[in-house]
């Protein structure tokens, strides 16, 4: 009942029963020839077993009833999930309507769209294929915006299938656009660095510094006196500084 898969569960019962020859016991075409016809009691009885099997337990305590037939059984399992329709028909043409793509792959996207749409089948209330159409473009999100108009004003209107294959091949377009800006960006941050001097403090210099660092002594920048370094020699006053960053 929470799934709402009866009309899953009853197409493959039933395609179960064709196979089997059985058919006649779930639309009340196989009757017993006698009130001893133990042949027929015995497939109905299977048949009933197999109902029994394939729902669940809670289902088993609204349905389960004595000395019934297949038949009986079946139409007490399909009214449950028939009635009320019109309400059903009303809660899933809603939800249809306000469907959204938000975070979903185009994929389940659509998977739900469909899904929807052939619950309002089974309580009949069809829709359209062009009307999903509609209710599908209507929940996409602005990046989908270039697909969307070409698929208003195509012509014929595509059909529902169409319509998602044209979505799937746009999302991945848009995923390789993404993936190639990535690795630029990332290139970007890269020029940025974090150097650590003696001292223990700690400075971003962008990935350059004066090349007039650690001329002297350190007082300040500043040094005095003879010594050796990089490019000088003997006296002389040098002046270092962090480039801007």
């Amino acid at each position: 009942m929470t799934k709402i898969n009866y009309d899953a569960w009853r197409e493959l019962f039933e395609t179960h029963c064709f196979s089997f020859g059985v058919y006649g016991h779930l639309d009340g075409t196989s009757l017993p020839a006698n009130p001893e016809d133990i042949s027929w009691r015995e497939s109905d009885g299977l048949v009933k077993m197999w109902i029994y099997g394939t729902i669940s337990s809670s289902l088993l305590d609204t349905v389960l009833k004595t000395r019934c037939s297949a038949r009986e059984l079946w139409l007490i399992i399909e009214n449950l999930f028939r009635d009320n329709k019109e309400a059903r028909a009303i809660q899933l043409d809603n939800d249809l309507r306000s469907l959204t793509i938000g975070d979903l792959t185009v994929h389940d996207y659509c998977q739900k769209l469909k899904t929807l749409s052939d619950l309002l089948a089974n309580v009949n209330s069809p829709v359209s294929d062009r009307v999903v159409v509609t209710y599908m473009l209507n929940g996409l999100s602005p990046k989908f915006d270039n697909i969307i108009n070409i698929i208003k004003h195509r012509q014929p209107f595509p059909t529902f299938a169409v319509a998602r294959s044209m979505l799937v091949e746009e999302e991945q377009r848009l995923n390789r656009q993404t993936q190639i800006r990535t690795p630029a960006s990332l290139d970007l941050s890269s020029h940025s660095v974090l150097y650590t001097n003696s001292s223990g403090h700690n400075n971003n210099t962008g990935g350059h510094r004066d090349n007039n660092y650690n001329k002297g002594s350190s007082y300040g920048g500043r040094g005095r006196g003879r010594g050796r370094n990089n490019n000088n020699r003997g006296r002389g006053r040098q002046q270092w500084q962090w480039s801007p960053n």
